[in-house]
């Protein structure tokens, strides 16, 4: 509800189950908050993208005003969900997950785009670099937490976004980047991403949305 009125919300990016968005499709699904959910080609995309703010998705629109940044809709979304946490540093706890994920996100997505040989060394470098620091990291964030969870002792955002984008690397979609590279590097988190899962409210969502 927006100043008493129900707002309606409009989720567009790529047609995947995953990626930026993934994270706040889970987020308004706990919620029980209904949204558009549109779903785009890559073709479309790049007829789309000039109307979008920064030329990227995903956009949020809300009663038709155009959001971006996948961050500040994850705590918008989390705070409607009670995936947001209350207190000051544990929500501090929580940002610093979801801004490191973004970091690394955008190291592997300059390696999109290239093809062959030029792939398999920018892709091996990533694995063998900031990849493998990240991940570290963010095992140690997690560590920090508790073990169980990043912040609040409980389900939130950090938590969505950390189990998208493990279950993404350990899949083997992206080339030159070993299944097995969260295993030997930050096994914590493949452990974390199976945990999550199994929640009633994330399996919920997938029982409902493939």
């Amino acid at each position: 509800m927006e100043g008493g009125i129900m707002s309606n919300y409009k989720l567009t990016y790529f047609d995947i189950n995953g990626g930026r968005a993934e994270p706040l499709r889970i987020g308004f699904h706990i919620a029980g908050i209904d949204f558009e959910d549109n779903r785009i080609s890559f073709p479309e995309f790049a007829e789309l993208r000039s109307s979008m703010p920064f030329n990227a998705v995903p956009v949020l629109e809300i009663d038709g005003v155009q959001i971006t940044q996948s961050n500040a809709m994850s705590r918008f979304i989390g705070k409607k969900a009670g995936l947001y946490p209350v207190d000051d540093v544990q929500a501090l706890y929580c940002d610093e997950v979801l801004e490191a994920f973004e970091d690394l996100t955008h190291y592997i997505v300059r390696t999109f785009g290239l093809q062959g040989e030029e792939l398999k060394l920018a892709r091996e470098k990533l694995v063998d670099g900031w990849m493998s620091t990240y991940l570290k990291g963010l095992e140690k964030l997690l560590q920090r937490g508790g073990g169980e969870y990043y912040a609040d002792n409980q389900l939130t955002m950090a938590d969505i976004r950390s189990f998208v984008q493990i279950r993404s690397l350990c899949s083997g979609s992206l080339d030159h980047i070993p299944v097995d590279i969260v295993q030997r590097v930050a096994p914590g988190l493949v452990e974390h991403q199976a945990r999550i899962g199994s929640d009633s409210r994330i399996a919920g969502y997938y029982a409902t949305h493939g």
